[in-house]
């Protein structure tokens, strides 16, 4: 039975990881680590079993969650922030500005990575009032610059994961009052405030009291039990977050939704001099961050709204990164304006409903320029069209990993982006795979020459969409400055 409508506008806290995969929580199947306040709010809110990302690699895939549209629209095509190709477009309207222009306070804590070098890209230009984070892709946990509202502030000897909660709490506490404020004060509107953490992405680092119990089992080496420390440290503020809340009285008009960027990287990262293979439990999908396999787009999703969703459910309809934007703008009574969203609100879906007409869905990702045919996937229904990637085209240039390390060592700086073309030579395109994925999760069996007629029509559909958000973002290439 859907919940009954919700009393007043709801507050909003959206809580995104970076690479946390499918199988990284307990409440997803991990048998090892423990995940006590997430899967609180899955008990409490919808568990979503097919929830995508929009792109398989950071700043694509914040781009569609920000914007309601296809990172391609956005001009976001990947992660590189020194050639500005991280940025999303300045004709296009974020979550914040939908929600501030509603009269939410708006606020954004944590990971950025969508606009670097610029101060027109800055989240406090759009649309969130309040900012306390970093703006590129990557930043030590210990040794950290972050940016205030345009203000540098330096590592104080706090681990960064417990930076971002305790900005988060603070917002909600100065935000929360109009649940606590004696009868007959005026009212303070509601707020929206994202919250987004870094962990567990590299560097690898974490307190060693959340690392001990995974050190102590014997079974896992040191990255992979820091990489679970790191999930571990981020679960408990969540639930500071949770509890706070509670104790401004809001919880039950509040929506919290916690997902993450994109899955997992499982391949060898560095750790105390070493490299390891953090290759670990992603349920049973194929592929990894980078891919637009399911182990690579399909990530976790918890929403709990007491006031306007039920407790304790399961949603296995699929839901895109590009659909939050008009769900949650629905759930306060909130029309977005602007360019035509590809994203369409799912709440009756979350409310256990299910309305005919779901749209086919789109992802692609390669480095620099995107090439058709190269790491190209369709949903329709049941079933996925996948075009391999062309290895040539998934490169990243020894001179971006540079400016990364020099971002780390230095925090934010303005710079003038350079952006010329990189054009390797690329081998040719495979031919697409057909898989059923809910008869195949894995992606195991390719179907395409027993369904040539649905490989054909969806392979035209891919094409075309490729080529319409291509044609759109050349019309807007030249403002990425």
């Amino acid at each position: 039975m859907a919940a009954a409508p919700p009393r007043a506008r709801p507050n909003v806290v959206l809580v995104l990881a970076d690479d946390l995969g499918y199988g990284d929580l307990s409440c997803y199947g991990n048998a090892i680590l423990s995940t006590p306040n997430i899967d609180r709010l899955a008990a409490e809110g919808v568990h979503c079993s097919q929830h995508y990302s929009g792109a398989p690699i950071c700043a694509p895939a914040r781009a569609a969650l920000l914007t309601g549209r296809y990172h391609h629209r956005c001009g976001a095509l990947s992660v590189e922030s020194n050639r500005g190709l991280d940025r999303i477009a300045l004709r296009e309207r974020t979550i914040g500005d939908v929600f501030g222009a509603a009269g939410y306070r708006t606020g954004y804590v944590g990971k950025w990575h969508s606009g670097l070098h610029d101060p027109r890209f800055h989240p406090n230009r759009r649309g969130f009032a309040e900012f306390a984070g970093f703006l590129g892709g990557i930043m030590d946990y210990w040794h950290w610059f972050l940016d205030y509202n345009g203000s540098s502030r330096r590592a104080d000897g706090r681990y960064q994961t417990d930076v971002f909660t305790a900005e988060a709490v603070d917002f909600i506490r100065r935000h929360a009052r109009r649940h606590t404020a004696p009868p007959g004060a005026a009212a303070v509107p509601p707020f929206f405030l994202v919250v987004a953490y870094h962990a567990p992405h590299a560097p690898l680092q974490a307190p060693d009291e959340s690392c001990a119990p995974f050190r102590q089992r014997g079974d896992l080496h040191d990255a992979l039990a820091t990489l679970y420390g790191m999930v571990a440290r981020m679960d408990q503020g969540i639930g500071q977050i949770l509890d706070a809340v509670a104790a401004a009285g809001c919880a039950d008009d509040t929506v919290v939704l916690v997902s993450s960027d994109n899955g997992p990287h499982l391949g060898m990262e560095r750790y105390g001099g070493r490299r390891f293979s953090m290759n670990r439990f992603n349920g049973p999908f194929r592929g990894q961050k980078q891919d637009v396999l399911e182990g690579g787009i399909r990530v976790p999703a918890i929403i709990r709204w007491p006031d306007g969703l039920p407790a304790g459910a399961a949603c296995d309809e699929m839901i895109h990164f590009c659909d939050w934007l008009p769900t949650l703008a629905a759930a306060a009574g909130v029309t977005p304006d602007g360019l035509p969203l590809d994203g369409c609100d799912q709440l009756p879906r979350l409310r256990g409903e299910r309305p005919a007409g779901a749209p086919p869905r789109f992802w692609q990702f390669n480095r620099y320029e995107p090439v058709p045919c190269c790491n190209l996937a369709m949903r329709d229904g049941p079933w996925k069209l996948y075009w391999p990637r062309i290895p040539e085209a998934m490169v990243k240039l020894q001179e971006d990993n540079t400016a990364v390390r020099d971002l780390m060592a230095r925090g934010h700086f303005e710079m003038p982006v350079r952006n010329p073309p990189v054009e390797p030579t690329l081998s040719a395109p495979r031919e697409p795979e057909l898989y059923h994925v809910a008869d195949d999760p894995c992606e195991g069996r390719n179907l395409a020459a027993a369904h040539p007629g649905r490989a054909a029509r969806m392979r035209v559909a891919a094409e075309n969409w490729f080529a319409s958000v291509e044609a759109e973002r050349s019309r807007i290439a030249g403002r990425r400055s």
